[in-house]
C-alpha cells in the first residue's frame, strides 16, 4: 500500500516536497493545486501529475497533503484537508499564532488523521545524537545552550512575495520564518524553555517585522542560553548550536560537528580543564546523506531535500503503522511558543515573559 500525496501551493518550498515525496519508497505524489492556476500546470508537467482544479477534486484524489502556502494560510488549508479525512503535513512554522495552530491540531485530533510539522533538521545525525547526549545525562548537569541563525536576505527576497515580511502572513521576520528550525533544535536538545527576555529590530530592510533579534533564554531545567537570529548578515553564516554541561560541550554548524568533548573526568582535572579548543572535532561516526549538505544562509532550498525525505518517510510510516509521527503538531507548539514570547518581550522592553 502506498500513501497518496497532493501538495498545496506551488510556492518556493514545493518542489522540494515533490521530489521528497517521489523518493519515499510508501509515498506516491498524485497531484498539486495552488489558487495561480498556472503555477500548478507547471508543476504538474514537471513531475508527471496532475494539476487540480479545486481544492475538493485535490482532497478526493489524495490520502494526504503536504500544505507549502504563506505561513499564515497553514491551519486554514489544513483544517480544510483535515475536515476531508486527509492526513496534513504543514511546512514551518505550523502557523502563526497559538489560537490558529491549536484550531488545527484539534481538528486533526477530531477526524482521527495525522498531523505533522516540517522541522527537517531533527533528522540530522548529528542533531539526534546532541539531543540523546543532552537528555540522556551525557553532559552532566545542562548549563548553556544557544543557537546563532546569522543569515542573509536581501531586499529583493521580501519583495519577491507580497506575504513575506508581513505579520498576517508571514508571521514575524527572522526568527519565525528562517530561525524557526534552530528554536525547535534548541528547545528540544535542552528541554524546553521557561522563559525569554529579548530585543527585535528592523534595520536592514523595508519590511514591517524583524530582521535582527537576540533573546536570552532560560530552560525549564534551569539552564540559560542565547537564541540570535538575522537575515541582515552579509554574507550570511552557517547555523550554529552549542550546548555546554558540567562535563563538556558539543558545536554543531551546519548540521556537522564543530567540537564534540564530553569527558567526566577529564573536566575535573587540573586547573584550567583541556585549554581553548580551536580545531574541528574529528569524525564522530555520524555521516549520513545530510551530513553533506552546506548551511542555509545563502540558499536553503538547494540543501533541505533529503532531510525533507527522512521526514516524510517518517510521516508516511506513521500513517502506515498507526502511529504518531517524529514531529507532532503539538510538538510543534513550543517553538511557536518560544518565538512569540520572544516578540511580546520586545515589545515590553526586554521584560522577562514566561512561557505557558
Amino acid at each position: 500500500m502506498k500513501i497518496r500525496y497532493g501538495v498545496i501551493g506551488c510556492g518556493a518550498i514545493h518542489g522540494v516536497h515533490c521530489e521528497s515525496i517521489r523518493g519515499v519508497a510508501g509515498a506516491e505524489l498524485v497531484g498539486v493545486f495552488d489558487v495561480l492556476p498556472d503555477r500548478s500546470q507547471k508543476t504538474a508537467e514537471k513531475f508527471g501529475i496532475t494539476s487540480f482544479e479545486t481544492l475538493e477534486a485535490l482532497f478526493e484524489a489524495v490520502d494526504a497533503v503536504t500544505v507549502c502556502v504563506p505561513s499564515g494560510l497553514h491551519a486554514e488549508l489544513g483544517v480544510a484537508a483535515a475536515k476531508a479525512g486527509k492526513h496534513v503535513l504543514v511546512e514551518k512554522p505550523i502557523d502563526v499564532t497559538v489560537e490558529a495552530a491549536t484550531r488545527l491540531i484539534e481538528a486533526c485530533e477530531s477526524a482521527g488523521v495525522k498531523l505533522g510539522t516540517i522541522s527537517q533538521h531533527r533528522f540530522s545525525a548529528a542533531v539526534r545524537r546532541l539531543h540523546d547526549a543532552a537528555q540522556g545525562g551525557e553532559f552532566g548537569k545542562l548549563l548553556e545552550g544557544d543557537a546563532y541563525i546569522k543569515w542573509y536576505r536581501t531586499q529583493a527576497y521580501y519583495d519577491s512575495g507580497d506575504w513575506r515580511g508581513t505579520w498576517a502572513l508571514d508571521g514575524g521576520g527572522c526568527l519565525i520564518n528562517q530561525g524557526v528550525h534552530y528554536v525547535d533544535m534548541i528547545q528540544w536538545i535542552m528541554g524546553g524553555v521557561r522563559a525569554v527576555q529579548a530585543q527585535v529590530r528592523t534595520s536592514a530592510h523595508d519590511i514591517e517585522v524583524e530582521d535582527i533579534a537576540a533573546a536570552l533564554v532560560e530552560y525549564k531545567n534551569g539552564a540559560i542560553g542565547v537564541i540570535q537570529g538575522s537575515t541582515s548578515f552579509y554574507p550570511g553564516l552557517a547555523e550554529r548550536l552549542e550546548v555546554h554541561g558540567k562535563h563538556g560541550s558539543v558545536i554543531l554548524e551546519g548540521d556537522k560537528p564543530k567540537l564534540w568533548k564530553i569527558d567526566a573526568e577529564a573536566a575535573a582535572e587540573g586547573l584550567y580543564g583541556g585549554g581553548v579548543q580551536m580545531q574541528p572535532t574529528p569524525s564522530l561516526h555520524l555521516h549520513d546523506q545530510t551530513d553533506e549538505v552546506a548551511a542555509g544562509a545563502s540558499d536553503p532550498t538547494a540543501i533541505w531535500g533529503e532531510q525533507h525525505r527522512l521526514q516524510i518517510e517518517d510521516f508516511t510510516q506513521a500513517i502506515l503503522e498507526n502511529r504518531e509521527p517524529a514531529m507532532t503538531g503539538r510538538m510543534a507548539l513550543e517553538p511557536l511558543k518560544v518565538i512569540l514570547a520572544i516578540y511580546e518581550s520586545s515589545r515590553k522592553g526586554g521584560a522577562r515573559v514566561e512561557i505557558a
